[in-house]
């Protein structure tokens, strides 16, 4: 009896925490919605309570089924159920499959055998169907003349591969796994090999390539769309590169370089643009800004990037073929102030046995001012462009007066090498780009719209681990334009692709447009369903 009063208390104890944690990360979703995020660290910080909980439910499961274990080996200790959040029904667009169990032929109260239905209870068990390879064979009739003994039969049908063995949707799966999920190749192999149907890594690669050639014509319809914006979004990230044998950049202490991975994003959703998005990814081995000029050597307009000194020569006067303005991110600005000003930091810091990091009041003061323009931004995200000039001439323009004449005023009072004298440096040289935004109601306060881009291959680095070479590295960036594109415009991008590489062969290629995702998709149920 001890024993099983134990595991019960043990089971209540899990549930708490379980409940708890669950309440904590309601509540944290609840307040991201409500004020935005607060730092740049909330979305990690959600991923990680979730993890936490998710550790905590099996916990608390494992008790439970522990306790009940316990409890039916007594008569004197009364069982223990937790209290779960309600189920929400099932979707009604999985096909049903009814499993009846038959009714019993004789009453159980007097043995009568005069028995009628009722009615029935349904209980709903979901249920997956493991996947299923199968051989699609093209059957081509040979017809002969019985006049001239002629022989004909029709054409074979188009493969992505040649000698093509490969069907649309296994590439589709195949790319999408490696690009769009971060699965290696070689984890892939094994997996297939584990259900049944082994294919080389090399065979795998060779998919991987001729994919990435049929696409390119798309690839190139979307670089166009891109550059054709007024108003673009410019970040890159590091992509870890397998260095050449030869190579006098090698690191001694690794076999790797770091490349990087440059995104433009076009976005015109904030301001009621009528063109729809999407993004343009490329490689380089490193981040010379040469590669910023080359990527947007035929294009001018509104840049949204952070202060990367490359982009400099970007922005002169003279440029050919115009010049390119520069507006400022103010959540890049907002970093090393909140940085500065972290509270909740200083106190876990605090409660470790650390250090606590000394709270600055003016980088807290800076950080209540910007956040109270990315609370006007908040109310007129989706308004038209002059709406948006409207509103922020009127509200955001004086929060902006009142925050430089601060600056300027606190700015000559810090030492020089004080980290919220380089942080308000960083806003007081570029306050022209950081202002733009009062007269142009395109121009968004951050660009978050390119680091949304980027997040994809910041949380795949650690699943790929590196690219295998440059050529590998360019072609991993045309296909994050692919699938980026795609799910900016809420669409399956596996779906997509299979669809695409369906049709790609016999598609007119002055029709190649109805094949570009924002074009798909009013066709994307019915292609879904036969994907």
């Amino acid at each position: 009896m001890l024993r099983a009063e134990v595991a019960l208390a043990r089971a209540k104890m899990a549930e708490d925490a379980a409940t708890i944690a669950r309440q904590n990360l309601e509540i944290a979703k609840l307040r991201r919605q409500l004020y935005g995020p607060r730092s740049e660290r909330t979305a990690r910080l959600l991923d990680q309570m979730e993890l936490e909980l998710e550790e905590l439910e099996a916990t608390a499961t494992e008790y439970e089924i522990a306790a009940e274990q316990a409890v039916a080996r007594t008569t004197t200790v009364a069982a223990f159920t937790r209290k779960r959040p309600a189920r929400q029904p099932f979707p009604a667009h999985l096909p049903r499959e009814r499993v009846v169990v038959p009714g019993p032929t004789a009453c159980e109260c007097c043995g009568g055998a005069r028995l009628r239905k009722l009615g029935e209870t349904i209980t709903e068990t979901l249920e997956v169907i493991p996947r299923q390879w199968k051989v699609m064979q093209h059957v081509r009739e040979k017809m002969t003349c019985r006049d001239c003994e002629k022989i004909s039969e029709p054409p074979a049908p188009f493969h992505v591969t040649p000698r093509g063995w490969a069907g649309p949707n296994l590439l589709a799966m195949i790319v999408f796994e490696k690009f769009g999920q971060h699965q290696p190749l070689n984890r892939q192999a094994e997996r297939y090999a584990r259900e049944g149907v082994p294919i080389s890594l090399s065979t795998l690669a060779d998919l991987v390539g001729a994919v990435c050639a049929v696409l390119e014509p798309l690839l190139r319809r979307i670089e166009r769309h891109v550059f054709a914006a007024e108003r673009l979004h410019g970040d890159d990230t590091t992509v870890p590169v397998l260095a050449s044998k030869r190579s006098l950049a090698t690191p001694r202490r690794g076999r790797t370089i770091t490349g990087r991975c440059w995104t433009y994003v076009r976005d015109d959703r904030p301001f009621e643009g009528g063109a729809p998005p999407a993004a343009m990814f490329y490689y380089s081995r490193d981040r010379g800004g040469e590669h910023p000029r080359g990527h947007l050597a035929g294009w001018s307009g509104l840049l949204q990037a952070d202060a990367y000194g490359g982009y400099s020569q970007l922005y002169a006067a003279d440029r050919h073929p115009g010049p390119i303005l520069e507006a400022g991110c103010w959540a890049h600005a907002r970093r090393p102030f909140f940085a500065l000003a972290d509270i909740e930091a200083s106190a876990r810091r605090k409660a470790g046995g650390k250090a606590p990091v000394p709270v600055s009041p003016l980088a807290l003061e800076a950080v209540r001012r910007i956040d109270a323009l990315f609370e006007i931004e908040r109310a007129i995200n989706g308004q038209s462009a002059k709406e948006r000039r409207t509103v922020r001439q009127e509200l955001s323009a004086p929060l902006v007066a009142d925050l430089e004449a601060w600056m300027r005023e606190e700015r000559p009072k810090l030492p020089r090498g004080s980290d919220v004298a380089k942080a308000m440096d960083y806003m007081l040289k570029r306050w022209t780009a950081f202002t733009r935004f009062l007269d142009d109601g395109r121009i968004c306060l951050s660009n978050n719209a390119a680091e949304r881009a980027l997040r994809g291959i910041a949380l795949g680095r650690k699943s790929w681990l590196f690219a295998g070479s440059d050529r590998g590295g360019q072609r991993a960036a045309a296909m994050y334009s692919l699938i980026v594109t795609a799910k900016m415009n809420d669409v399956d991008p596996q779906a997509w692709l299979a669809n695409v590489l369906a049709r790609i062969a016999e598609h007119p290629a002055h029709k190649l447009d109805e094949l570009l995702p924002w074009n798909w998709l009013a066709a994307a149920p019915v292609v879904n369903r036969a994907a």
